[in-house]
């Protein structure tokens, strides 16, 4: 593996930076340090989309007769980089990054040229509808279900956890097509106008104070079969294909080397940057730097197949994890101003004065949204089951 950026990588990456600086202001910037969960503020991200969109920059993964970059696989990881070190806001995964490669995997050609175009100008917002209560990391148990109803489905149940679905305009969706066979056979993988009657959305405010998630009601939902992506039946192969992408591909090394900038400064401030803490501080840095190679290895594989494969779920377990041991030591060395609940002063915009320093704020946000990561996404137990087969081939 041989990833040493060249003259060529050097140059975009000052491209990129230079960019960064003409357009992000301190507005996005604040609202991208800011940021708790995986989605930044809407209004802010929404913005930070339509200004990459502009310039083309909105969906480097994309192929480029989608309205891709034509990057490759390191100047996509230079550019996430980049975009973490600045501070820009993260820009809602759901649509660009998750249905989009299923639609283009799976799609037929009218959904592709329907909606490839919404999501990338961020027409449209996009949710996940996959966890219900009772079927989160084994998902295949889901209940949710769709019976056919002239051309249409009726659609009827719950889902939970879905990120983001009060400012959704559509969602992504599983639901149980058939109750015959194996659990998996019998779901498809079929898209949802939020506008729908029938559609209920009831907010979960987290242990952070963030309304990030929410539960969701179908009641007599009608939507039309030609929704489906793929064929009937067969959307548990959407559903792996989409987890990919949503498991890898996130830049991990770039946030974890910004928390570990973080977490140094908050250290030196406050004078605990020897003995028992320089230690702590050591040991973490190796692991991101390890977690950045892994991501390394990451890229030389997509180079050279196209695809993420099941080293996503390495990444996405270990840098969930280290991310979870980065924010208890930030905890730590706050100490009393730990305790102060801030939430309103965190939100974009805010003129709410912090308690304490403002490089304080989002620690405890961010110490409390983090213990998500154990089971977000798949729980480490699932992706450490999927590193054993087909990682170590047990």
């Amino acid at each position: 593996m041989h990833l040493e950026t060249g003259k060529a990588d050097q140059a975009f990456r000052e491209e990129v930076a230079d960019f960064l600086g003409q357009h992000l202001s301190q507005e996005l910037r604040q609202a991208g340090r800011r940021t708790m969960g995986i989605c930044s503020p809407h209004e802010a991200s929404q913005a930070w989309q339509k200004i990459l969109y502009a310039k083309g920059w909105a969906a480097p993964s994309w192929p480029v007769e989608h309205g891709g970059t034509g990057w490759t696989p390191m100047q996509r990881h230079i550019f996430a980089t980049e975009c973490h070190l600045a501070d820009a806001p993260m820009l809602a995964p759901m649509g660009l990054e998750m249905v989009a490669p299923a639609i283009m995997g799976h799609g037929n050609e009218a959904q592709k040229s329907f909606y490839l175009p919404r999501i990338l100008s961020a027409e449209d917002s996009w949710c996940q509808g996959y966890s219900e209560p009772g079927s989160g990391s084994d998902l295949a148990s889901l209940q949710c279900r769709a019976d056919k109803d002239g051309d249409d489905y009726i659609i009827n149940g719950t889902k939970i956890w879905t990120t983001d679905a009060q400012y959704a305009t559509r969602m992504f969706c599983l639901v149980r097509t058939s109750w015959e066979g194996k659990p998996q056979a019998g779901i498809s993988f079929v898209l949802i106008d939020m506008d729908t009657p029938g559609i209920t959305v009831e907010p979960i405010i987290t242990l952070a104070g963030n309304h990030e998630v929410n539960q969701i009601f179908f009641d007599n939902v009608r939507v039309p079969q030609e929704n489906c992506v793929g064929a009937e039946n067969e959307g548990w192969a959407v559903a792996k294909y989409l987890l990919e992408f949503e498991r890898g591909g996130r830049a991990w090394g770039a946030r974890l080397r910004g928390a570990m900038t973080h977490l140094r400064q908050l250290a030196e401030a406050r004078g605990m940057i020897e003995g028992i803490f320089a230690q702590r501080l050591a040991g973490l840095a190796a692991a991101a730097q390890a977690v950045e190679f892994t991501e390394q290895r990451v890229i030389a594989e997509m180079s050279a197949t196209g695809r993420i494969g099941p080293a996503s779920s390495m990444l996405k377990a270990r840098a969930g994890t280290l991310v979870q041991e980065i924010s208890e030591v930030a905890v730590e060395i706050i100490g009393n101003y730990a305790v102060p609940h801030q939430p309103a002063a965190r939100e974009w915009g805010s003129n709410i004065e912090p308690i304490g320093r403002p490089d304080e704020l989002t620690v405890v946000g961010h110490y409390l949204d983090f213990r998500a990561r154990s089971i977000a996404g798949g729980s480490n137990e699932i992706q450490r089951n999927i590193m054993a087969k087909l990682v170590l081939g047990m």
